[in-house]
């Protein structure tokens, strides 16, 4: 029998030990009058007057024996310190305390504000209960644990452990908080669209796929925002937003998840230039907001989100690095560009497939944060073309340490133009491309009611986890693992 067997069988015999004094090792119930956080804040006026105060946590250490005991209790505002004295509490109950508490355990303790000679203050009990008797003892030893599957296996620990880990959670909610309100208070309205969708669109990916019972027809998880939002524009929205999950059904990486959240935003009656001022005033909120200052080192690269903002120019870099121009070359000599570069992986790569390659090996390089523009238009189907070149979309993407960080564009309201380039999406599918888009009928007939001109923005939690510097699965509170 192993050890934490043997202090589960112990700790099991302890609840007996309680059934047997009459206290309910699982009441549904607490007398709890005040946060930890509360009797600190007031702990003065507390300690003058004498009031009572009834606390409840959980036990985090212990301390002491005989008739006196020491211990920390955290109710996940503040830990207190609690004084347990034997000529201070009646003679059975001190003696269950002594007897069955433990580390980890869910207690509630009634008594006064009372500094220690250390001058700690603490709470000096006179009653307790249990509220929920642990079976599991917490690790003495978390921090530096070196196997990273068991610390995402039981991130509940983690969490109650780490510091550290508990404050990045606690940044990453206000990171969207910071993101909401940043919208909420220039006029968007906050959308909540389908997950489930019988044509999955809005970006290049594969989707997860199931079925729906009740209607008996095939259905996937959504891929993207983007399609049903723009409904909202052409049902009169003029500004709108969503953060919410996608799911996406592509390999793992530091960068990359399967299902995360992300926000995407359109308003009528904007475009691209004006977008890149939008979106450099939108990180640079949440940076000073979230963090309190605008420089990171991220992945080696030093980054300020309050320096000027480059534009790089997608076919010129290219040209610069590989000697290919991404518009005109042909498909094989994009081909032959990017096998000499030794970045094509997969048979039937194609001219898209080639070019975006040879795009990554730049991108690794800069540390941003810095605009991307000049995109041609077979890389980007949902974007309007650019009055000047044609044969470019109006479209950027945030650049930052070496990775794409938030994309938008001037969206296509054309629906002919529209079609036709779900047309070559779809083409591209059929001979074998699985992440490029399906031929969204439904979607081309509401654009042919009018849509507004419009500019549109996405950014997933990927830009969270980057400001943290940490993986993108370290910065999900679960991240999916194999059972």
């Amino acid at each position: 029998m192993s050890s934490g067997d043997e202090i589960r069988d112990e700790r099991l015999k302890k609840l007996e030990k309680l059934a047997e004094a009459g206290m309910e090792a699982y009441p549904a119930s607490t007398v709890r009058d005040a946060s930890n956080a509360d009797f600190l804040d007031t702990f003065e006026e507390r300690e003058t007057s004498g009031d009572m105060a009834t606390l409840g946590g959980r036990v985090m250490s212990r301390r002491g024996q005989g008739g006196i005991q020491f211990l920390d209790l955290n109710d996940g505002t503040m830990k207190v310190q609690i004084v347990v004295q034997g000529d201070e509490m009646d003679q059975e109950s001190f003696k269950l305390f002594s007897e069955t508490v433990d580390i980890g355990d869910f207690i509630e303790v009634s008594g006064s504000a009372y500094t220690t000679k250390r001058g700690e203050k603490s709470l000096r009990a006179l009653s307790w209960k249990m509220l929920a008797k642990s079976l599991s003892p917490i690790p003495d030893q978390w921090f530096g644990l070196k196997d990273e599957e068991k610390i995402l296996r039981e991130r509940y620990l983690d969490i109650l452990l780490n510091p550290e880990v508990r404050a990045m959670f606690l940044r990453r909610a206000k990171f969207w908080q910071v993101t909401r309100e940043f919208l909420l208070d220039r006029g968007f309205y906050e959308a909540e669209t389908p997950i489930l969708e019988t044509s999955p669109g809005g970006a290049d990916a594969r989707p997860f796929e199931t079925r729906h019972n009740a209607l008996d027809i095939p259905v996937s998880l959504r891929i993207s925002l983007e399609l049903w939002l723009k409904r909202l524009l052409i049902a009169g929205f003029p500004k709108v937003f969503e953060i919410g999950r996608i799911f996406r059904n592509e390999g793992q990486s530091r960068e990359h998840l399967q299902d995360y959240t992300q926000l995407e935003t359109y308003e009528a009656y904007s475009d691209m230039k004006k977008g890149m001022v939008f979106v450099q005033d939108l990180y640079r909120t949440i940076v000073k907001e979230v963090y309190g200052k605008t420089q990171f080192e991220i992945n080696g690269h030093p980054v300020d989100f309050d320096a000027e903002w480059p534009e790089i120019n997608f076919v010129e870099a290219i040209e610069k690095e590989f000697g290919v121009n991404a518009i005109t070359c042909t498909e094989a000599e994009a081909l032959d560009a990017a096998r000499g570069a030794r970045v094509l992986a997969a048979e039937g790569d194609n001219k898209a497939r080639a070019i975006d390659s040879l795009w990554k090996m730049i991108r690794k390089g800069i540390a941003g944060p810095a605009f991307l523009v000049g995109v041609p238009v077979y890389l980007e189907p949902l974007a309007k073309r650019s009055a000047s070149n044609p044969n470019i979309v109006e479209r950027f993407q945030v650049l930052l340490a070496g990775s794409e960080m938030g994309k938008g564009f001037s969206e296509l309201n054309d629906p002919q133009d529209q079609r036709a380039r779900f047309a070559e999406q779809q083409a591209m599918r059929d001979a074998g491309d699985t992440e490029a888009q399906r031929l969204d009928e439904d979607f081309i007939k509401a654009m042919e009611y009018g849509m507004p001109p419009a500019f549109g923005f996405g950014v997933s939690e990927r830009l969270f986890s980057f400001l943290e510097n940490r993986p993108a699965h370290e910065a999900q509170l679960f991240p999916l693992l194999r059972p």
